[in-house]
């Protein structure tokens, strides 16, 4: 299998002929944007591992790749703007560099320019391909709107918060593992079997970032650490910790304070005391362990594809420097 750098440097020089500059300006300079700030470009490089393990060429799985992942930084555009978040990656959100509607604008344009990635499939690859893109698409909307909704609302359970991260996040990685068995033309069952790994393997990775939300290093993390706290979103954490009585009543208290009426400095505080409450409390260790049972679930699916004895290795060493960012 070819090397991760080597694969990314590919699907890079891919993306930046795909996606050119054109007028007006206004509309595409925000995709260029958002495309060029960088990031793990999990999502494409798991379309062409999946694609290259099931036996096609790169350069055949090279427009699905890039599909998922406009389509990823467009729902990321749209997130951003609806947290109103301030950072992406280190640098500006989009609908702060320019402004709001300019970000609802180039999202909706980045969604078309995905679908467009498509149009080069045969037929039947083609309609496979729009297929499951749609049904993703849809299933993250949902996710969006379940979160949006938790934010809210004081009764969340921990399988609503699981379900919720499946289909924000999870699916989109099943997806693109996916779109790779089908340029390969692989059959619905080991299709599958490649979507279940993506799955399980996109819970460890959503658990993981709700995690480095509240004790990433902001130096390397990327956005604002603390933003869940801030938004009063009821992650894993969260629910986790509320199920210690000494903790509970604290943490309520302390997520049903509107974030607009707040300094900074009492957000600040804010963040300091749910690292703290979340520690005590357990939840802290629940959430990491969670990330290495969905780990570990991922790493034994890996075992049951029809591929290579070396593929799958490639696959598990892969996973395994994915999911090692906490150390």
């Amino acid at each position: 299998m070819t090397s991760i750098s080597d694969l990314r440097e590919q699907f890079l020089q891919h993306l930046e002929q795909s996606v050119v500059q054109r007028e007006p300006a206004g509309l595409y300079a925000p995709v260029h944007y958002i495309l060029q700030l960088g990031g793990k470009r999990l999502r494409p490089l798991l379309t062409l591992m999946s694609a290259q393990m099931y036996g096609v060429t790169i350069k055949d799985a090279l427009p699905a790749a890039t599909a998922v992942e406009i389509f990823h930084n467009f729902t990321l555009l749209h997130d951003d703007i609806m947290d109103a978040a301030p950072l992406r990656r280190g640098q500006q959100t989009v609908h702060e560099k320019w402004d709001v509607n300019t970000g609802i604008l180039s999202g909706d344009a980045m969604l078309i320019l995905a679908y467009q990635q498509f149009n080069g499939y045969a037929p039947q690859t083609f309609y496979e391909l729009h297929q499951l893109f749609s049904r993703t698409a849809l299933e993250v909307c949902e996710g969006q709107q379940y979160d949006v909704e938790f934010e809210t609302r004081d009764d969340v359970s921990i399988p609503e918060y699981l379900n919720m991260i499946k289909l924000k996040t999870s699916v989109l990685v099943g997806c693109a593992l996916q779109m790779g068995a089908i340029v390969a033309g692989k059959d619905t069952a080991e299709q599958e079997k490649i979507y279940n790994y993506g799955i399980q393997l996109g819970m460890a990775f959503q658990l993981m970032d709700d995690y480095l939300d509240t004790y990433g290093d902001p130096a390397t993390f990327g956005k604002e650490v603390g933003g869940d706290i801030r938004e009063n979103k009821k992650t894993y954490l969260y629910l986790t910790a509320i199920e210690n009585p000494q903790a509970a009543a604290a943490l309520k208290a302390l997520f049903a304070i509107d974030h607009t009426t707040q300094s900074e400095d009492q957000i600040a505080e804010k963040k300091e005391t749910a690292a703290r409450l979340f520690k005590s409390s357990g939840a802290a260790n629940k959430t990491l362990g969670a990330i290495e049972d969905y780990t570990q679930q991922a790493l034994q699916t890996i075992h049951t594809l029809n591929v290579s004895n070396a593929n799958k290795d490639a696959l598990t060493q892969f996973s395994r420097e994915l999911m090692s960012r906490i150390s």
